[in-house]
């Protein structure tokens, strides 16, 4: 699968721009890449579905916010793979991005793609405005441990929502009886309504009440959903989480939302990370942090110590004379990042630990040891240690 651009760069805006300027940059983009204007041309239509998704999520601040932070794994659930999530790119068709954004243009088509631009009303004619009612979005939490994050897990989910009707199949007529054009609008889900103002007759477009913008209306409903072509089910869902997600991050799976009526665009499924603590190790961004109590003896005269990771525990060698305060960096021990750009690395924070209470053999010999000069910190050491304790307030 190829490589997905960035979206600013296939809207070719800056990370700067309003949502304006992304606007502007989308209707550009799609009149030039438009399906009428490129008729059986594969790439352009390939251009046009692209910008449409750069747009979606450009466009909301959410989405935006989460693509800025972790990039395409952010919206695709897998850093540089499509994958199931997105929100946008799984199964689309043509009508649907029409339907999500024809409102750029001033309308759009709801069945093939109209001439003369009519699939955005307003390039080149009146232009229909069919809408697809689109189901509303799923969410759900998932708890992972530090294990799963470092390589990523799939997790199942079942889910209580609504599917399309199993008697009408999602059209919610009965039987045969199928639907009509609705006669209000004559099928292009939209009215036109004459007002005088002082300054003339103007014209404006609503959505058809009659049929709420389907330009079409059911003859028989169906007995089962009501004529909505839509009940209350579950259905299981894999999610396959990506390595190096964090807490508070959100990923979207395009379409596992609830379903929309009469066969409608469904939702999506949004997934919230929580991440679960660890007992021994500490999470900084994609580094890890492990406080090693040491005793006296080790850090004096050094040793073999045992350091908990991720996948287990590895043996670290203590220098003698290690002094409080130093930090050990175990490379590659940390986690990957959501974006695929390296690895984080395993701090270890030196602490000594001073016996709280000692017996009368080994408090004299420590009174001895006081009068020998090496047990009396050096100005180096004096300067070393403070200078690493500033640091903290700097």
């Amino acid at each position: 699968m190829a490589e997905k651009r960035d979206y600013y760069e296939v809207l070719e805006v800056t990370k700067e721009a309003t949502v304006e300027e992304i606007k502007k940059a989308y209707r550009k983009k799609a009149i030039q890449y438009h399906p009428d204007k490129n008729p059986g041309d594969k790439e352009a239509e390939e251009k046009f579905k692209e910008a449409a998704e750069a747009y979606d999520v450009l466009s909301n601040p959410d989405k935006r916010a989460r693509y800025d932070q972790f990039g395409h794994a952010g919206m695709s659930g897998a850093a540089g793979n499509g994958g199931p999530f997105g929100g946008f790119g799984g199964g689309m068709s043509m009508d649907d991005i029409f339907s999500m954004f024809g409102d750029i243009f001033g309308g759009h088509s709801g069945g093939g793609f109209g001439g003369g631009f009519g699939g955005f009303g307003g390039f080149g004619g009146g232009g229909s405005q069919q809408r697809k009612f689109r189901g509303s979005d799923l969410r759900v939490k998932v708890k992972l441990n530090l294990k799963e994050i470092s390589t990523g897990v799939e997790k199942k989910f079942k889910l209580k929502k609504y599917v399309p009707c199993s008697h009408c199949h999602g059209t919610g007529a009965e039987g045969n009886g199928g639907s009509e054009t609705c006669p209000t609008c004559k099928g292009s889900g939209s009215v036109i309504r004459n007002q005088q103002t002082i300054l003339g007759t103007m014209q404006t477009r609503t959505t058809c009440p009659t049929c709420n913008g389907e330009g079409k209306i059911i003859k028989d409903k169906c007995k089962v959903c009501g004529g909505e072509g839509i009940e209350y089910g579950e259905e299981v869902v894999t999610v396959k989480i990506p390595a190096g997600v964090a807490e508070g991050m959100q990923l979207s799976m395009g379409g596992k939302g609830n379903a929309g009526k009469h066969n409608g665009i469904p939702g999506d499924l949004l997934i919230l990370v929580e991440e679960e603590p660890h007992p021994e190790l500490i999470r900084d961004e994609n580094d890890l942090v492990y406080n090693l109590l040491l005793s006296f003896p080790t850090a004096a005269i050094g040793g073999a110590v045992e350091i908990p990771t991720i996948d287990g525990k590895v043996k670290v060698k203590i220098e003698a004379g290690t002094q409080p305060g130093k930090v050990l960096r175990l490379r590659g021990k940390g986690l990957p990042s959501v974006n695929g750009y390296g690895t984080g690395d395993l701090l270890v924070n030196v602490s000594v630990y001073v016996p709280e209470t000692l017996s009368k053999d080994e408090k004299s010999t420590l009174e001895k040891l006081e009068e020998s000069k090496n047990f009396k910190p050096s100005t180096s050491i004096k300067e070393k240690i403070f200078k690493k304790f500033r640091s903290l307030f700097d």
